[in-house]
């Protein structure tokens, strides 16, 4: 490896709850640190677009909101950070291949990977490069930061811990398989999943080892871990609840397709869909489902959760859902764009705007219509 210097039912009818890490003040992947997918804000009615800006490539990546921008990668190769109040570009960074690992940001850094295989570090607020990091294979998997590292994945079978102030290696744990996955990274165990069916824990500090779950089917899917307990799903259709500490199951629900998108995770119900396009609301006890809703085609983006509401999008139209966490019924539908393959962009709720990337419509930025 070589290190160039050049200097993110808690629900509960009210406000989602963790209770094993704070929400950072910084967005990051699933909007916190654990993997969650929880927000604190939801719309309050059917949304309208506050701002549309513009790319000509699919958007896969999450947006990450922080500082008053909105960062998100295109297939087109461009990091794009973009007011969030305007939605006029700040800047602009160019990769040279396709990004669609989510970028985190912390301490003035922003931090992502690319189809290169870079992992990339941007001052966040002006896009000047402060280091990259080359591993051996395309980087799918969005980083994790904490403690001052850097954890992410990469297509050449390994999960890297990075410095985040020089990009130096602190460790590699060697997979058996690609890692698509991104980790979560609670209580100085970073939980992470492979493409050789597995789900490892593994010392921060150390790179060592704690546990292996062998889950059955690749794992692209990245873990929520909450009370102790870990959530994520495979190829194989089985959702899994895992001890944190053993990595022994707790429970497994069979979705009925394969899974390639992340939980969410209330503080008494994980919500998960299969590439089928059925969400399925389930108990964090034990796995019963509470309600299903048809999103009437193959979903790839992992579902958020705010308040009282569920988001989901599906392939057909782009359709984005919101959901009543309670009854499973629906609120309302909005058309992020036409119908495109894996839309693998999730929402992200930031003080009552709805942030979501489209494979047609570039960055949406949507708010209530009241």
């Amino acid at each position: 490896m070589r290190i160039f210097l050049s200097l993110a039912l808690a629900l509960l009818l009210g406000t989602a709850v963790y209770a094993q890490v704070e929400t950072p003040s910084e967005t990051l992947f699933r909007g916190d640190l654990a993997n969650t997918g929880a927000y604190e804000t939801a719309l309050a009615d059917v949304p309208t677009p506050l701002w549309e800006f513009d790319i000509q490539r699919p958007v896969r990546t999450t947006t990450a909101v922080a500082g008053g921008l909105a960062y998100t990668g295109s297939e087109d190769g461009n990091l794009y950070a973009v007011d969030v109040q305007s939605g006029e570009l700040a800047w602009t960074f160019e990769a040279g291949e396709s990004i669609v690992s989510t970028p985190a940001v912390a301490d003035g850094h922003i931090i992502f990977g690319s189809h290169t295989g870079n992992v990339y570090a941007l001052e966040a607020a002006t896009g000047e490069e402060i280091w990259q990091f080359e591993t051996d294979g395309q980087v799918y998997s969005s980083p994790a930061i904490g403690d001052g590292n850097v954890y992410i994945g990469s297509r050449d079978d390994h999960l890297y811990s990075l410095s985040l102030e020089t990009g130096e290696e602190q460790w590699s744990f060697q997979m058996s398989g690609e890692v698509w996955s991104s980790p979560a990274l609670v209580e100085g165990v970073v939980y992470v999943g492979s493409r050789d069916n597995d789900v490892r824990a593994i010392d921060a500090a150390s790179g060592e080892e704690i546990w292996l779950f062998d889950a059955g089917g690749a794992v692209d899917a990245s873990p929520a871990v909450a009370d102790g307990v870990v959530y994520v799903g495979s190829y194989d259709g089985d959702f899994d609840a895992l001890d944190a500490e053993t990595g022994e199951p707790l429970w497994t629900f069979d979705v009925g397709s394969q899974i390639y998108a992340s939980a969410a995770v209330s503080s008494e119900v994980v919500y998960i869909n299969g590439t089928d396009g059925t969400l399925h609301a389930l108990t964090r006890e034990s796995g019963e489902v509470l309600w299903t809703f048809e999103l009437g085609s193959p979903a790839y983006s992992s579902p958020s959760v705010a308040d009282n509401d569920v988001y989901a999008l599906s392939e057909e139209a782009g359709l984005l859902y919101s959901i009543d966490a309670q009854s499973g019924e629906q609120n309302w539908q909005y058309q992020t764009g036409r119908e495109g393959d894996w839309r693998s962009a999730s929402p992200v709720l930031v003080d009552g705007v709805l942030f979501i990337g489209s494979n047609t419509r570039g960055l949406l930025a949507l708010t209530s219509a009241d």
